[in-house]
């Protein structure tokens, strides 16, 4: 897995259209200890997901604005994002964080 700092000229919007162009298509979100597709109605644990890169935005005002995106791809072969917050602001559990590294 990859870990890139996004440079100030690309901001989350940009890059998660970018990846929609690449294929990536799918809007993950996080539930208790699974990542789900709301849209789908499907659910997955950590170990049916594959996170292929990361990369984490800053806000412009507040450095501590920070989100990350994972890019994903599920082991049924759909791939998308998942935007969550970095750090303190992140609505991932323990458990499921942990399940990814």
């Amino acid at each position: 897995m990859k870990t890139l700092i996004m440079s100030i000229s690309k901001t989350l919007s940009e890059r998660i259209n970018e990846l929609k162009n690449e294929g990536f298509t799918e809007d993950f979100d996080i539930k208790d200890d699974a990542i789900v597709n709301y849209k789908r109605k499907t659910s997955y644990n950590a170990d049916q997901v594959s996170i292929l890169q990361h990369f984490r935005f800053e806000g412009e005002t507040n450095p501590s604005d920070s989100s990350i995106m994972y890019v994903i791809e599920t082991n049924d072969g759909k791939k998308g994002t998942l935007v969550d917050g970095y750090g303190s602001n992140s609505d991932m559990s323990m458990s499921l964080a942990q399940k990814l590294k």
